[in-house]
């Protein structure tokens, strides 16, 4: 059983796992969050930022995450089906 769970380096989860950590993936991923979160925050939550409405915290940290993620997914993505093809 534990050698089902094991990963082979060639496989396509340690490929994944390998590119969100390296080439740049985690800067550039950081970047895109930086630019689009807060964006997406101030359509979000505009009732609360500019009227008395409560502004929500766990909105707010899951959409500057959410850009982070989906730009690591997709650079993952880019990175290791670029390699599959070769």
């Amino acid at each position: 059983m534990a050698d089902e769970l094991r990963v082979n380096e060639s496989s396509g989860l340690a490929c994944w796992a390998r590119a969100a950590v390296t080439g740049g993936t985690p800067r550039r991923a950081f970047m895109t969050a930086l630019i689009v979160g807060p964006v997406l925050i101030l359509i979000n939550q505009w009732d609360a930022l500019f009227s008395d409405s409560s502004f929500d915290w766990t909105k707010a940290i899951l959409t500057i995450v959410v850009p982070y993620c989906v730009a690591t997914v997709g650079a993952c993505g880019a990175r290791c089906g670029r390699r599959k093809a070769d």
